[in-house]
């Protein structure tokens, strides 16, 4: 596993119908660089810089989480999943993704 795996996920909401998980850093500095430039304010600049020193440092990974967190939920894309999601459940012995002879 890697040092840089957040200890949960964070689900955001990258367009209408779609959820993201961001599992690790690279994943939160990936969607941080592609926010929209014209939707960029001080806070998306703090979580930035908070996921770059966590990149470059020994800066706390948890303290670059909950930036990342801070900024989804500053602009409104955090989204808290309370119950599994579909592809965070294993099947049921019998249900699909196999072939039974």
């Amino acid at each position: 596993m890697s040092d840089r795996m957040f200890d949960s996920p964070v689900f955001v909401k990258s367009t209408e119908s779609l959820i993201e998980e961001i599992a690790c850093l690279e994943d939160a500095l990936d969607f941080l660089y592609r926010w929209p430039k014209k939707r960029r304010g001080t806070i998306y600049e703090t979580a930035l810089r908070a996921c770059q020193r966590a990149f470059d440092s020994t800066y706390p990974l948890s303290a670059a989480k909950q930036a990342f967190r801070g900024f989804a939920k500053s602009v409104n894309i955090l989204e808290e999943v309370s119950m599994p999601l579909p592809w965070m459940v294993e099947p049921k012995p019998g249900q699909g993704g196999g072939v039974t002879t």
